[in-house]
């Protein structure tokens, strides 16, 4: 094509959308303006897929659950259509160049992934409700695969790990900052702490969640002695902003999983290794289960409800005789584990606890907040959820998970050269372990808000591995 024959083309294009536009404005039908972003996204998803998943990874925390607005339609807007964009072009792009490479695909944390949603079609096809099992299963691929697969595409230059967890916490500064000026305006208040997150966030749970997820991450930049001063300064502030923020989420789970990460950190800094760590935690669970009884016992004499008083707000995290978030978490996880031990090996099907549960409940377990309704919340475990949906492979594969992930980024952490590889593998790893401990009491990653960022980390600490324990290369 000629250089004349080029302009002349741009030029009739362009007369052709102007008057298009003229014509949709005429009609009063605004959808015309749409049609220079969409052509720039699509020109974006061919050429710049890297920057279409920062752009999913900005928005996210941003981003509004249209389900909550009785649309007809439970998405979250920008970020979910933009995930199922980069997942039909990512998928396109492994097709044509053949896979993944052998080093991801045979990499641990990749095969316990791979391992999970397949059990989880599986499960999808024989549950018991399967239009919402395989629209579930469809949901978890466009939260996973653009942002792990996409994330070790992107982090084969390390310094995009940076990008990817400032792309994120930025705009989350953004949602801290408006949460805690809307909370300000209730005295900063126990009970107002629970909602003034909305839209952002649907409650403090998630919200704390995601805060104690990004705060040893934020932290370790700022401990950074590679990076400038003023990089290390705004993650400094950065990093306080989220401290702040998590204190007024009034979140006891996130608190708790913060506190445990601090221990792993005294762990591993005295070289305690990760067979001991393990086992300690195994001997751990084997004792409560041992003296449940008698724990038990001991905890229903905690009559301390929730608080505005941070000491009195800890102390209620073990009060399962009168705090009805306590127990009304023991009811769904009693529920869940009878559903369990009705189809123990296929489950009932992902996704669909919530519509199943209720049957399960037993008269002297069901709380003030009980609903028979589904439509207050799932399983409130990460652990437990997945036993009850897809029977014991589905808890054995979540538990797979978590040994892949936190021994990868421990190994990485011993074996790296490189000072700043060791500091961002302790650091992705610790942000993981908060939320593996979060995931005892709650679970988010059916949501984008917590899928992305979590997903990403997971990303971040196989791409470590692969890429930069070794020998440092792509450092840019």
């Amino acid at each position: 094509m000629t250089e004349k024959l080029k302009i002349s083309v741009v030029y009739l294009v362009t007369a052709l959308f102007v008057l298009l536009n003229t014509w949709f404005v005429y009609k009063e039908l605004y959808i015309g303006l749409l049609i220079p972003i969409t052509g720039f996204l699509l020109l974006m998803y061919i050429f710049s897929l890297e920057n279409i998943l920062l752009l999913a990874v900005f928005v996210t925390p941003l981003a509004i659950n249209l389900g909550d607005y009785d649309f007809g339609v439970s998405i979250s807007v920008p970020s979910e259509p933009l995930l199922i964009g980069i997942l039909f072009f990512l998928v396109l792009k492994i097709l044509l160049e053949g896979g993944v490479g052998r080093g991801i695909a045979r990499h641990p944390v990749t095969i316990a992934i791979l391992f999970n949603l397949s059990w989880m079609l599986i499960t999808a096809v024989a549950s018991d409700l399967p239009v919402i099992s395989l629209k579930y299963f469809l949901s978890q691929l466009w939260f996973i695969v653009p942002v792990y697969f996409g994330g070790l595409m992107l982090f084969h230059i390390k310094s995009n790990i940076r990008k990817f967890v400032w792309a994120y916490a930025s705009s989350l500064v953004i949602v801290i900052l408006y949460t805690t000026w809307a909370h300000m305006g209730f005295g900063f208040s126990e009970k107002a702490g629970h909602w003034v997150m909305t839209p952002f966030y649907n409650d403090h749970t998630a919200y704390g969640a995601v805060l104690a997820l990004f705060i040893p991450v934020i932290l370790a930049i700022a401990l950074d002695s590679t990076l400038s001063r003023k990089q290390r300064i705004l993650a400094a502030i950065t990093g306080l902003i989220f401290l702040l923020g998590l204190f007024l989420s009034y979140s006891r789970a996130a608190w708790v999983s913060v506190g445990f990460a601090l221990v792993v950190l005294v762990l591993v800094k005295l070289h305690i290794r990760f067979r001991w760590i393990a086992i300690s935690t195994v001997t751990l669970f084997a004792i409560f289960f041992t003296f449940k009884v008698e724990i038990l016992d001991k905890l229903e004499k905690n009559k301390q409800d929730a608080s505005a008083n941070f000491i009195e707000h800890i102390q209620s995290i073990s009060n399962i005789s009168s705090d009805a978030s306590n127990l009304e978490r023991i009811n769904r996880w009693q529920a869940a584990l009878r559903m369990f031990s009705e189809k123990p090996v296929l489950g009932w099907g992902p996704g669909t606890y919530q519509f199943e549960y209720a049957p399960f409940q037993q008269r002297n377990e069901k709380t003030v907040i009980s609903t028979n309704f589904g439509n207050k919340g799932n399983a409130h475990s990460e652990y437990i959820g997945p036993l009850a949906e897809s029977g014991v492979l589905g808890l054995l594969g979540v538990l797979f998970l978590v040994i892949t992930v936190v021994y990868t980024g421990l190994n990485v952490y011993k074996k790296a050269a490189s000072h700043q590889t060791r500091l961002m593998a302790l650091s992705a790893t610790l942000g993981l372990l908060t939320y593996f401990v979060h995931g005892l009491m709650n679970n988010f990653l059916n949501t984008d808000k917590a899928s992305v960022p979590f997903w990403g980390l997971v990303a971040c600490v196989v791409a470590l591995d692969l890429y930069y324990t070794s020998e440092e290369i792509n450092v840019k």
